[in-house]
């Protein structure tokens, strides 16, 4: 039986102290998406996540987060800013239905398209982790890390470091009006020899529904 709202709110040992924490000292740039009730506790019974745990926290008391200007986008309820809910998103890419166990989950994307997710068993032995699809390779690889790990990877690390061949001159200044529920693809591909050098390759905006349903398409062609 699906947990009600009620069983799902941890009045006593919320995560969201913890994460207001973490967020006042953070290195990168944190926005916090304004929330809207309705939106959160409808969010939180379909996610089927406590506010006990950092997911459940930022799905009842955020619409997501903002790392950098909106480089990386954490899913959380959605709002006008990002509509996007985190059990949204997911529903016809990772399950069918409300409820259902899937073999990943999709947890935040960034500007250039690359998906994070976490692997519920489908990715790779290592349950629980972090991985990441990155647009120049179109391969989930495990960053051997869990989500609070994450969350503080996008808290606290050096981003330009881990996005050094995804970031190009003067990315800062593009990503400030890229609503966050789009996304960047490149030509030639940055998967292809010419496309390597991300400087010299044509951007254009897509929503990131095209943006993931092209690179999955992508993906699945490359295996064959």
């Amino acid at each position: 039986m699906p947990k009600t709202l009620n069983e799902l709110i941890n009045t006593e040992n919320p995560s969201w102290t913890i994460l207001k924490e973490w967020i006042a000292l953070a290195k990168n740039k944190v926005e916090i998406l304004p929330v809207n009730k309705e939106k959160a506790e409808e969010a939180l019974v379909q996610a089927q996540v406590s506010t006990r745990s950092l997911m459940g926290a930022i799905i009842y008391e955020t619409g997501g987060l903002l790392i950098e200007n909106g480089w990386i986008r954490i899913l959380g309820s959605g709002c006008d800013k990002m509509k996007r809910s985190l059990p949204a998103w997911n529903k016809g890419k990772t399950f069918t239905e409300y409820g259902e166990i899937p073999p990943y989950l999709l947890v935040a994307d960034d500007a250039a398209g690359g998906i994070f997710a976490i692997n519920g068993g489908y990715l790779g032995e290592d349950r629980g982790k972090i991985y990441y699809n990155s647009p120049n390779s179109l391969k989930w690889q495990s960053l051997d890390i869990e989500y609070s790990q994450f969350l503080l990877f996008c808290f606290e690390n050096d981003l330009n470091e881990f996005y050094q061949e995804l970031r190009w001159n003067g990315w800062e200044n593009d990503i400030l009006n890229l609503d966050p529920d789009y996304c960047y693809i490149f030509s030639p591909f940055l998967w292809t020899k010419e496309g390597r050098d991300i400087n010299q390759v044509e951007r254009k905006t897509v929503s990131m529904e095209e943006g993931y349903n092209f690179n999955m398409e992508m993906k699945t062609a490359l295996r064959k």
